[in-house]
């Protein structure tokens, strides 16, 4: 009876509780309201407002406070990194640039001679090609470059891009070009003497020196010096190495004794037009200017034989080599067999009718 009466009168069950169970405050106090959206009233054609924060009642338990943990204590938790072996830098095999440097100047060294061998072995590989199809006629003499009308003919052969190799031919051709330019002058100098001896008739010795110096000078300068440094860069011939220094040493000296100008020595250097300034101002202009040709060509004579100079300490000559090919040249010559053949010979008759 209580059971029931208390089920009747109470509305709710044996333990306290209502028999509706969304009569429940926890569940009451969501109860769906203005201040929340739902289902029941979403539009999605509505401009979207966000929800207002939540508020939690007063009666409501609130949640606990999150902690956040400090950075420095989360990443005290890692796992911390193993110590690995230390990473092996490898910049190549040479190890600083100047070793670099040197490695790469070393290759375009050797690059070099090597291009120089190609272009010799080339350069010979095209003379014996011509030699094996009869070049007699194509290898005839071209120099001096006389007309054909002419009764002289050419004494010489010369073809500076066919028979020099690439790198002297520069070299070669200004050494040609020096040679011309002291031909020139020393023709002016004939000039300049004639025009002094116009103006002093005691001038008529240097006249006549300044035309022994053209008619000597220009043939003997060509076969003397620069024939054997042509051979020298065409054959590399220490022998004509060694002939074209010595000759063209002497001939640096005359170019400076020409460029000074003694007086009565046959040259309108710096000393004789200078004289004759006094005297005659029109002679002195042109002895002036060959002063100045002279002086120019003496310098350029100086440092042209420096220029060979370096050039033969690369092509690996040497004076020993000299030695040979003069001792070579000697014996292969037949008229030098001969007279050493008629001196033993002689020799070998003296002394036996001495016995």
């Amino acid at each position: 009876m209580a059971r029931s009466g208390a089920g009747g009168g109470g509305g709710g069950t044996p333990f306290g509780e209502p028999d509706n169970p969304f009569q429940d405050p926890a569940v009451m106090q969501h109860k769906p309201s203005t201040e929340y959206a739902t289902l029941d009233v979403y539009n999605p054609f509505e401009t979207r407002v966000p929800p207002p924060p939540y508020q939690p009642q007063l009666g409501a338990q609130q949640p606990p406070p999150v902690t956040k943990v400090p950075q420095p204590l989360a990443s005290a938790m890692q796992h911390p990194k193993k110590p690995g072996p230390a990473e092996s830098k490898n910049y190549g095999s040479y190890g600083t640039q100047e070793s670099t440097a040197a490695a790469t100047a070393e290759l375009l060294k050797r690059q070099e001679e090597l291009n120089r061998k190609a272009e010799e072995l080339d350069r010979r590989e095209r003379e014996l090609q011509s030699a094996a199809l009869g070049n007699a006629a194509i290898r005839q003499n071209n120099w001096p470059p006389l007309p054909s009308l002419c009764p002289l003919k050419p004494c010489f052969y010369q073809d500076i891009p066919m028979e020099i190799p690439t790198e002297f031919q520069r070299t070669v051709s200004s050494m040609y070009y020096l040679w011309m330019a002291s031909t020139v002058t020393l023709f002016l100098n004939f000039l300049a003497s004639l025009a002094w001896f116009c103006v002093d008739p005691l001038a008529g010795s240097d006249f006549g020196l300044s035309i022994l110096w053209v008619l000597l000078f220009t043939p003997c300068s060509f076969l003397c010096w620069y024939r054997p440094m042509y051979k020298a860069f065409r054959s590399d011939s220490s022998f004509n190495f060694f002939m074209f220094f010595f000759i063209f040493f002497v001939q640096d000296i005359v170019y400076v004794l020409q460029a000074i100008g003694i007086p009565g020595s046959g040259f309108s250097g710096w000393i004789a037009s200078l004289s004759v300034l006094r005297k005659n101002s029109a002679a002195a202009v042109i002895m002036i200017l060959v002063a100045v040709f002279f002086t120019v060509v003496a310098v350029l004579g100086i440092f042209m034989l420096k220029r060979v100079h370096s050039l033969y300490r690369r092509t690996g000559a040497s004076f020993q080599k000299a030695q040979e090919e003069f001792a070579a040249g000697v014996f292969s010559n037949q008229a030098v067999r001969t007279a050493a053949a008629n001196a033993a010979a002689g020799a070998a008759g003296s002394a036996f009718r001495a016995q």
